[in-house]
């Protein structure tokens, strides 16, 4: 089921050092199992091996290690090895007497940095070509590995497969239990364990008997699963990391590491972030690429159930409340005790809601609340004065009572309330750090609010804010605020330039906000400005702002306002003849373009554009009557440009002079035809859907690796520069028209089979050809070369998975070395992201090859070595080799002879020959090959693009196509979607 993980750890047993490869993830994922296999298959190939199994059980004894050591030298040198009295004498043994063998050792289950430096302390312990696999929850023990895998998940098809084994003892479910296999799969959540132990445990039971014991899972886990998964917890090193794991499985599922990490703080006295690191490395929790915390749902099960078993019968005496029902019942029967340190509950979908606060009087420990739609009443008085966190969404109250203690809190997050105000009157919170009323459509104003310590100050959607309160200048560290779609805002506090902390400010969609204040151009924090789809009349004032690095305007409409085209082009003019100003003139038209007309005194010379890193336009409207206006060259700074969803024809003059742009996106600007002014700086380009789009040109001599995204750019006749050896660093991917030009064809044809641009070419229709000089599966695959020839095409079909709904990243090293003494004659790399099968073909010319490692005859090997974890079928490879007449077929008469027969008519018969008694020719074949005039050029037909070169003594009959064939070859290809992969990096292919 796992095919990938041994093939990709295989690789590493084709080179001659000493190599660590470390396999870790969570309890139950399958760890040990995969160690077996490999050591299984490849125990073999060494002078010795030994598995080390469950090593942290077996190590706790008195002198456990030494006994460890002791088993690793029998097993290798199989004798008894010398009584080994403690640790340091078995280190200086095994370094004595292994240091020259070729072994193969496994340590499963390391759970001590100790363990590892008792058995394997330094790769010189073991000989040339030795290999160590360690397995371990933890992966900071793997820092010195050379390949490290985390076991995932089991598919569902995977997790049903062996659920069945153990349930029905075959590969799927019997037909009457289809749905409660599924149900029971989903319990178990692709854990190899639980598969295998949920399944034994249902086995030869009715369906009756199934639904029971599935229900019941869901309430109380499973002993044995639960045991297991266990020791991960109980090996935490201190109550800290055990409290932050607790508190993530009861309440913090899902959130943001950020805002998790404020709490967390609050709770244990110092910064988190060590412990979260731990609880990751330990296969604990999980952090998603955009920071929110996940966590198995076996492992969430089980840190629960540690809790619940401290009283399995009274919910009110847990430190931790989270299940729903249990949670009502000690509120609404006021069975809380002080015992309790958090409880979760959320009714908005339920028809009770009301509550009294009564209910809390006897949880005076409590720090974490949950009370989603609750309508709670009563004195305020009587809730814990030790609150951290306040997650109260759907809050029906106007305004919180002045009695309510929230001195410690941290956290408060009320979205979708229904307040007024949040308080009456003046609060004082200096340990407030996050305060969130998200979409509270009924909030007039902010809160008159004191706190040296709120950094987030969250009021999106808040519909009906009017007023932001001048006491905002009193938030000495607040670092964002957010003001989104507050659409009734006219104004902002002349006190906010007091907040010199503040670094980021959204006031996208504030469509009444008139203007920002002047003294916000002191602000040197303020670098980031968030400003899409704001009112003409607002832009003026941003000029003030003279340390924002990166501006937002999208969906900003340029000029609506703006009297004729004439009069618009004139004001320009008059505008960009001044001479009192200080400003450059690109610059100064930048800035004329992006305000209203009739604002020429709200310019002043102090703001520095040419300091701006990212500037957003997208879907402002921008014309050719407004861009023709424009010269971007004096945003000397500039990193990231967004002109996407506009509606010129040409890109605005200057781009091309930009020394820093780094990413330039034109999505969808439909009337976009051509793009030729492009800096040579540019890391990515993107141009998707641009539908009227003739012609790219590449910027010559690229310093970097770009991407350049044509996707749907469905008009694209040609990319200019792509055969230039200059610019043999891009990654191009391009969906073809169905009448693409032959221009378009032959340049990409060009440009791929020199070797000299190194261009993989990916997502190649069609599948692999039989007609390859050699393909087979796997990530190996040995052909022999001819004497002569110009290059090697190398093909390659990547893996997939059929269930992933996310991109994942493959990482190969492509190798070709002499399989006889391991001499490599070329490496390349590349990384492939996809989610379904992916084909790429790369050309390698003998010049791209140290040939002259090379001796001749020998066989050659080609293997992509990869440290992806995928879990998906396995790789095609396929070789084939180009050779020209003039080389390698030279000495074939057959090729000058069969020019000489005129008559269609005439039998031919083939006779072979080979001057040996000794060979037998069982089976011979002869295909017709037919030659087509095109213009000036000879191309092979589809059916045949390749010739057979004659035969040799070692390696025979070898298919070979010539440069032309190859070019013919790919340029009959329907090509739907190309991706170009420039050479010597790493390339990426997204779809």
């Amino acid at each position: 089921m796992r095919e990938i993980y041994l093939d990709g750890i295989s690789m590493i047993w084709k080179m001659d050092d000493v190599r660590i490869v470390g396999i870790h993830g969570m309890p139950g994922i399958g760890k040990t199992t995969i160690a077996k296999v490999l050591f299984n298959q490849l125990c073999y190939g060494f002078e010795g091996s030994c598995f080390l199994s469950n090593i942290n059980e077996t190590s706790r004894p008195f002198n456990g290690l030494a006994l460890l050591q002791k088993q690793l030298l029998h097993a290798i040198l199989k004798q008894d090895a010398a009584n080994i009295s403690n640790v340091d004498r078995g280190m200086v043994l095994i370094k004595e007497r292994l240091c020259r063998k070729r072994v193969l050792v496994v340590a499963d289950d390391v759970s001590h940095l100790d363990q590892l430096n008792a058995l394997m302390g330094e790769r010189s312990w073991f000989g040339p070509g030795s290999r160590v696999i360690i397995t371990t929850r933890d992966s900071s023990f793997l820092l010195k590995a050379d390949q490290t895998y985390r076991i995932e998940e089991l598919k569902p098809d995977e997790s049903l497969q062996l659920f069945s084994w153990h349930a029905f003892k075959d590969t799927k479910p019997v037909e009457d239990y289809i749905e409660l296999s599924k149900d029971a799969v989903d319990y178990c959540g692709g854990l190899p364990l639980a598969l295998e132990v949920i399944g034994a445990c249902l086995s030869g039971k009715n369906k009756d008997r199934w639904k029971s014991v599935i229900d019941k899972l869901r309430r109380i886990p499973n002993r044995d699963i639960q045991g297991k998964l266990r020791i991960s917890f109980d090996g935490l090193d201190d109550d800290g990391l055990q409290n932050a794991f607790l508190d993530i499985a009861c309440f913090f599922i899902g959130r943001k590491k950020e805002y998790v990490e404020k709490v967390l703080e609050a709770r244990c006295g110092y910064d988190p972030e060590v412990d979260l690191g731990t609880l990751c490395e330990r296969s604990l929790i999980k952090v998603t690429a955009i920071g929110k915390i996940t966590m198995h749902d076996l492992l969430r099960d089980m840190g629960r159930e540690i809790i619940r078993e401290k009283s399995p019968k009274q919910p009110g005496a847990r430190n931790r409340i989270w299940n729903q029902e249990d949670a009502w019942n000690v509120l609404d029967q006021q069975k809380g005790t002080e015992v309790v340190e958090g409880l979760a509950l959320d009714v908005r979908a339920s028809e009770a809601k009301s509550l009294n606060t009564g209910s809390f009087a006897k949880m005076r420990c409590l720090n974490l609340l949950q009370i989603n739609g609750v309508h709670l009443t009563g004195s305020f008085k009587l809730l814990s004065k030790v609150l951290m966190w306040i997650c109260w969404f759907e809050c029906p109250l106007q305004y919180l009572p002045f009695d309510f203690t929230l001195d410690n809190l941290v956290v408060l997050d009320m979205q979708y309330s229904k307040l007024r105000e949040l308080w009456k009157g003046k609060k004082i919170l200096n340990k407030l750090k996050i305060l969130n009323l998200n979409h509270s459509q009924f909030l007039v104003k902010t809160p008159n609010l004191h706190s040296s310590s709120l950094q987030k100050l969250r009021l999106e959607g808040c519909s009906s804010l009017v007023e932001v309160h001048q006491s905002i200048g009193n938030l000495k560290s607040l670092i964002f605020l957010n003001l989104k779609r507050c659409r009734s805002l006219k104004i902002l506090p002349e006190s906010i330039g007091d907040v010199k902390s503040l670094k980021r400010l959204n006031i996208s969609g504030c469509s009444q906000l008139e203007k920002l204040p002047e003294c916000m151009g002191d602000m040197e924090s303020l670098t980031e400005l968030l400003a899409d789809g704001i009112k003409n009349e607002l832009l003026p004032s941003f000029v003030h702002l003279k340390y924002v690095r990166k501006l937002s305007l999208c969906g900003y409409i340029f000029c609506r306002d703006s009297p004729s085209p004439t009069s618009w082009v004139s004001q320009i003019s008059s505008w960009l003849s001044l001479s009192s100003t200080s400003w450059p003139l690109p610059v100064l038209s930048l800035i004329i373009a992006s305000t209203v007309l009739n604002r020429k005194h709200l310019l002043p010379t102090s703001f520095e554009w040419r300091s701006l890193k990212c500037l957003k336009f997208s879907n402002s409207g921008l014309s050719d009557r407004t861009t023709n206006c424009v010269d971007f060259r004096g945003l000397s700074s500039l990193k990231e440009l967004d002109l996407s969803q506009n509606n010129f024809s040409s890109l605005p003059s200057g781009i091309g002079f930009l020394p820093k742009l780094s990413m330039l996106s034109v999505r969808e600007c439909i009337k976009l035809v051509s793009i030729s002014d492009l800096p040579s700086n540019l890391d990515c380009l993107n141009a998707f859907r641009c539908s009227s789009m003739k012609s790219v040109r590449i910027p010559i001599q690229s310093k970097n690796s770009p991407f350049m995204v044509l996707e749907k750019c469905y008009m694209l006749e040609e990319i200019q520069g792509i055969e230039d050896p200059s610019n043999n660093y891009w990654t191009i991917d391009v969906d073809f028209p169905s009448d693409s030009s032959n221009n378009f064809l032959k340049s990409l044809a060009e440009a791929s089979c020199n070797g000299d641009y190194g261009y993989y070419i990916g997502s190649f229709p069609g599948n692999m050809p039989n007609w390859l000089s050699y393909r087979g599966e796997g990530c190996s695959l040995s052909f022999h070369i001819p004497p002569v020839f110009q290059g090697l095409v190398v093909w390659v079909v990547s893996p997939f998975d059929v269930h992933s709904t996310v991109n994942h990243t493959i990482g190969y090293q492509v190798i070709i070395k002499n399989k006889n003494n391991g001499v490599q004659l070329f490496e390349d790399k590349i990384i492939v992201v996809c989610s379904y099968p992916r084909k790429w073909v790369r050309y390698i010319s003998t010049s791209d090859m140290a040939m002259e490692e090379y001796c001749g005859d020998e066989e050659l090997e080609l293997y992509l070595a990869s440290r992806s974890s995928d879990r998906s079928k396995g790789v095609q490879c396929g070789i084939h080799v180009i050779a020209e007449e003039t080389d390698s077929f030279e000495g074939s008469e057959w090729d000058r002879e069969i020019n000489n027969i005129e008559s269609r008519d005439e039998e031919l018969e083939l006779h072979l020959n080979s001057g040996r008694k000794d060979i037998n020719v069982t089976e011979c074949e002869v295909h017709v090959i037919k030659e087509l005039e095109v213009g000036r050029d000879r191309v092979m037909p589809a059916s045949r693009p390749y010739r057979l070169l004659p035969h040799h003594p070692n390696y025979g009959l070898i298919r070979a196509s010539t440069t032309a064939q190859w070019k013919a070859y790919l340029m009959q290809k329907k090509y739907r979607k190309v991706l170009i992969f420039g050479k010597n990096k790493y390339s990426l292919s997204f779809i």
